[in-house]
Formats: C-alpha cells, structure tokens, sequence
C-alpha cells in the first residue's frame, strides 16, 4: 500500500506540483492582504485573495511559456507593473492615500513561479513568510519605530563598522615582542565586549524598557556589574525600593559578570574555559541562590515598590571614548602582563591579578585569554579567579560606600560570601 502511494506521488507531473504550490502561496497571500485590509473601504483595494491568486497563475503560466529567455514573464512583468502604476497614481489622486506595501506584494506574488523553479524550496518558504509577517506586524513596526532616538541608526553603523569593516583588514600577525598579540585578535576582543555591551542595551531599551529592578541588574550585568552595582547603591537613597529587591539585583548583575567572562573564555581559549567553568557554575548559583532569597524576603521597611522608577543602568556602550579607554587598557595590560611574566613568572600574574580588580577586568582577561604566555593553564585560571574576587570586594565597597544603611550589611553578606567562595577555590582547588 505505501509502495503505491509513493508510486502515485512520484507519477504526479512536477508542474502540477509546482502550479499548485503558486496557487496556494498566492491564495494566502491574497488572503492575508484581505485580512488586514478588512476595515478598509472596498473601493480604495486593487484586490485580495482572488485577485492576487490569479496574479500567482499568471506568472506561472508567461514563465512556463518559455523559461529560458524570459521574455514572455517579463513583458507580463511591465504590464503589471503599468497597471499597478495607474492604479497608485488614481489611489493618490482620489483617496490621498501613499502606501505602496499591497502593489510591492502583488510584484512578489507575480514572481513565484520562477522563484518555485529555480531556487532551494526553503528560500521559497522563507520569502513567502516573511511576506506574511511583514504584511502583519505593520503597527508593531511603527510602534517599535517610536522607541528609536536621532542616534540610533549612528550607534549600529559604529558597530556594523567595528565588526564587518576593520576587523577583517586586520592583520593576524604578532605586534611585537612586548604585545604579544595581533591586530586582529585585539580588536575582536573589543568587538566581542562591545557586541554583548550592544546586546545588553538594545535589550533594555527594545525589549524590556519597563524592566522591574531584578530584570534591570541582570541586563546590566551584561555590560558592567561594577556600573550596575554603582547607579543601583546610588538609586538606594533616592527611590522608595525594597532594599531587599536592589540587594538581589546587584548579586544578579555579578551572577551575569560570571556568565560573560565565561562565555569570552569559550569564544577565546577553550582549555581556559573548561577549566574554568566547574568554579563559575558554583559562582552563579551560589550568587543566584544568594539573590532569590534576598528578592523573596520582606524587608525591615515596608515600602512601596515603584518597578518603572528603575534606573537606567547602561548609556550607549558604544561610545569612541568607551571603545578607546578599552583599548588603552587592553594594551596597557599587555605590556604590564608580558613584563610582569617576564620579570616575575607566575607569581608577579597571580599579584597583578588581585591589582587589577580596582579597574576594568575585561582588557587584563581577555588578555589571560589571548595572550601566548608560557604558562600552565592552572596559573592563568587563578588570575581569573584573583582578578574577578578583587572586583568583587570593590563592587562591595562601592555598595557600602554609595547604599543606603539598611543595603549595607547585606552587600557585605552576599558579596563576602562570594569573595571567600574565590580565595578557596584560588588557593585549595586550583
């Protein structure tokens, strides 16, 4: 029996199948334009469902005619096209009406029969949805398009410009012998920062722009939990927040600082990150545990929570004085940590890192990560351990320093815990 049902399938003519194939995409097409279009008056529409179905058939037929030179397909091309040309300039005339989405879609539908033949069918299938979704979400388009300030479009060009245009005119050879590392793998280090920074706003001001306090340290711990730890402490003295909620915020953007550097680590050097990520995975539920219950339980003053006065934690990560000041960094700790290797061994690395904490850890890492140092993994592994429980005490004296009182014995609380965690996977484990 199923012998001969693939016997009959396989005798079903393959214009058949490819006819019926227009046929449907056309008709849902059509249908489609009917549906959004439903509320409009019927005078103002060329046609639907019916209309752009034939409209598919059409195609079909002046393309099967002749497919090699075309010239059937594409006289039908101009004719519609003077049609539908006529049609928008009365449509302007009489309704005042400018869209020309529906007569751009009927061209699309007109097309599908030499896209059917020629192209993969999932870049068929790919066309036509995209056609339906594009039709659909016209509102949602024009309410995201609301959210876009004058420097939007600018800040992608930096990053388009950043990731697709320098990186791969740099060369992957070694700088010198002090900066031991290439021009190319300096900037993707600044790329990679850069790109999940990027992703981290476009997040919070696309995605989630009415985050609660909890979703705010999250994203911001994307791109800076020592910003984040600093603006939430700030935020303290001035909102009417739970103090037990910004408390859990903070330990969440340092649950997201372990999460980034170790996703830098797998993107730069896998043996570091295997290695790596036994103790991270105990650093993130530790710090997660740590913040549930800091968000589940009541605090000594019972306050209002207003979600929507949450801080901005990020301004536009890609700013040339962000970059610049990474890049400044990332090769001042190339010098420092070739000479420090060279003068000191292993010892001056494991120093330098507890140092470094006071600063920006990213450029110091993913140096560790780039860098070709005559090393055991070991060693650079607690560095990275050492420099991430350095930045962790100054996270800690930030919040103490800049927090309310009621924050401050439970930064110490969670931060002291997790500082403690790192000095006896440092000097016990590793």
């Amino acid at each position: 029996m199923t012998l001969m049902i693939e016997h009959s399938i396989h005798s079903i003519p393959p214009d058949i199948i490819k006819f019926s194939i227009v046929t449907l995409f056309s008709l849902l097409i059509g249908l489609e334009q009917r549906r959004h279009h439903i509320k409009e008056e019927f005078g103002t529409l060329f046609g639907t469902d019916r209309t752009f179905t034939l409209m598919g058939i059409l195609g079909f037929i002046l393309y099967i005619i002749s497919p090699q030179n075309l010239m059937p397909f594409l006289g039908g091309g101009l004719v519609m096209a003077g049609l539908l040309a006529v049609y928008y300039f009365q449509k302007m005339k009489i309704h005042q009406l400018y869209g020309v989405t529906s007569l751009v879609t009927a061209l699309i539908t007109y097309c599908l029969a030499p896209l059917i033949y020629t192209q993969a069918a999932w870049l068929v299938f790919l066309i036509v949805v995209s056609v339906l979704v594009l039709i659909e979400i016209k509102e949602t388009l024009f309410e995201f398009s609301k959210k876009f300030d004058n420097n939007e479009f600018l800040t992608l060009a930096k990053f388009l410009v950043l990731a697709g245009v320098i990186l791969p005119l740099l060369p992957d050879k070694i700088i010198s012998d002090e900066i031991n590392i290439s021009a190319y793998k300096f900037w993707l280090a600044i790329v990679a920062v850069s790109g999940i920074s990027y992703l981290s706003y476009l997040l919070k001001k696309f995605i989630f722009p009415q985050s609660g306090m909890l979703l705010t340290g999250i994203l911001g711990g994307l791109y800076s939990s020592t910003a984040t730890t600093i603006i939430l402490a700030r935020k303290s003295k001035e909102l009417p927040v739970e103090n037990n909620k910004l408390v859990a915020s903070i330990l969440l953007a340092t649950s997201m600082m372990y999460i980034r550097v170790l996703l830098l680590a797998f993107f730069f050097n896998k043996d570091i990150a295997f290695r790596l990520a036994p103790s991270f995975t105990v650093f993130i539920l530790v710090s997660s545990l740590l913040a549930f219950y800091f968000a589940k339980i009541r605090s000594s003053v019972n306050l209002k929570t207003s979600d929507g006065q949450v801080a901005e934690t990020t301004d536009n990560p890609l700013e040339l004085k962000t970059s610049l000041l990474f890049a400044a960094l990332f090769i001042f700790f190339a010098l420092v940590t070739g000479y420090v290797t060279k003068s000191f061994g292993s010892g001056g690395i494991t120093v330098l890192s507890f140092v470094v904490g006071v600063t920006d850890i990213d450029p110091f890492i993913l140096n560790l990560f780039q860098g070709k140092l005559n090393m055991e993994t070991s060693v650079l592994v607690i560095a990275v351990l050492n420099a991430i429980t350095s930045n962790n005490l100054l996270k800690m004296i930030y919040g103490i320093s800049l927090g309310s009182n009621p924050i401050r014995l439970k930064l110490i609380a969670g931060f002291g815990s997790l500082i403690v965690l790192g000095l006896a996977l440092s000097f016990f484990i590793y």
